[in-house]
C-alpha cells in the first residue's frame, strides 16, 4: 500500500525543514561585526562583550597578543565606554568568508582634548561571535571630528 502525502501537508513539512535549517544558519560575519560596532557606538559594554567569544583574542598588528578572554576585554574597554566622546564611523568594510576588515575613524578624548584615531580592524567571526580582532592603528588626529 502506497502512502502519499496530501500537497498541503507536504508543503507544511517542507516549510518546517526549511525554517529549521535557516534557524541553524550562522549569523553573517558582517552582521556580527556591525552589531559589535553598534554596541560600541551606544557605549553598551554588556552587549559589546556578548558578541565576543569567551576566549576571544585581541592583537596588535601583525600578531602581538594584547588581550585574551572576556574579562580582559571588559577591563580594557570599560574606561573607554565612560568617554562621552566615544564613537566610531565605518569608512569601509571588506568581507571574505568569516573575515571582516573594517576601516574606522574612532572619536575619543585624547590627553589634549577630542580627537580621532584612524584604524583598521581585522575580525575573525565564528558562528555569531568574534573570536579574534587584530587592530592596526593609523594616524591620531587632534581636534578632528568624525
Amino acid at each position: 500500500m502506497s502512502t502519499l502525502l496530501k500537497p498541503g501537508i507536504a508543503l507544511a513539512i517542507a516549510a518546517l525543514f526549511c525554517h529549521s535549517a535557516a534557524a541553524q544558519q550562522p549569523a553573517a560575519p558582517d552582521s556580527v561585526v556591525q552589531a559589535q560596532l553598534d554596541a560600541y557606538n551606544e557605549r553598551d559594554l554588556e552587549r559589546f562583550l556578548s558578541i565576543y567569544s569567551e576566549g576571544a583574542e585581541l592583537y596588535a598588528f601583525p600578531a602581538a597578543l594584547q588581550t585574551k578572554g572576556k574579562a580582559a576585554i571588559r577591563q580594557r574597554y570599560q574606561p573607554r565606554f565612560a568617554d562621552a566622546k566615544l564613537g566610531v564611523k565605518l569608512v569601509n568594510r571588506i568581507v571574505q568568508g568569516n573575515i571582516v576588515i573594517d576601516q574606522e575613524r574612532v572619536h575619543v578624548t585624547l590627553p589634549d582634548g577630542p580627537g580621532v584615531i584612524e584604524t583598521i580592524v581585522i575580525y575573525e567571526v565564528r558562528g555569531a561571535q568574534i573570536v579574534k580582532a587584530t587592530l592596526l592603528p593609523g594616524r591620531t588626529l587632534q581636534g578632528e571630528k568624525l
